[in-house]
């Protein structure tokens, strides 16, 4: 019997790049920047976007593609503390974004735009992130069991799950994370034009 929910999930794995850049349309777009809100919020973003270079340092670039893949499960560096850094990189970034956009708005629209923000971002990954999981546990069985019995999915823990695979490979990121680099820059600019506007 096909699953259409597998379907749905593959979908929204496949167009998340377009799916997430909704919320950061309309930050840009209704959001209104103090000098307060963007020295609190920058930085968290430029952690969240340090996270995913990371992960992408160990994962590579497969991370980019329309489909899952995996040539390997790879458990070490910030997979030893959680199965999802990319993710929680991402949702640091749009957090710190949202803080910085969101300044002088209203407290309502502040609400509406950080809150709305961070809960699309929620929705992809509650639905992507089993979509992934299904695939690892089909190409890696109980490897990939044992290592969900060892490290949390979302909130990372302090102590890595030792002797991890995988190694750092910082000459991916360049390539892997070209993308993300242009986004989180077309962000930046954006914020100061509006920052200098207020």
């Amino acid at each position: 019997m096909h699953d259409q929910s597998d379907d749905f999930q593959a979908f929204v794995f496949k167009n998340r790049g377009a799916l997430l850049a909704v919320p950061a349309v309309l930050l840009a777009a209704l959001g209104k920047p103090s000098a307060f809100s963007v020295t609190l919020g920058l930085p968290i973003a430029i952690a969240g976007e340090l996270i995913r270079c990371w992960a992408v340092g160990y994962s590579g670039v497969t991370t980019r593609g329309d489909a899952v893949t995996a040539p390997q499960l790879v458990t070490a560096g910030p997979y030893a503390h959680v199965r999802n850094p990319l993710y929680v990189g991402n949702f640091v970034t749009a957090a710190g974004y949202a803080i910085a956009f969101t300044g002088k708005n209203d407290p309502l629209e502040r609400l509406a735009l950080v809150g709305g923000s961070l809960a699309a971002m929620l929705g992809v990954y509650a639905t992507i992130v089993p979509h992934e999981e299904a695939f690892l546990r089909s190409e890696f069985g109980e490897e990939f069991d044992r290592y969900c019995e060892r490290v949390p999915p979302v909130l990372p823990q302090l102590e890595p799950m030792p002797d991890g695979a995988g190694r750092w490979q910082p000459e991916v990121i360049k390539e892997a994370e070209s993308r993300t680099f242009a986004s989180f820059g077309a962000m930046l600019l954006l914020l100061a034009l509006k920052a200098l506007k207020a």
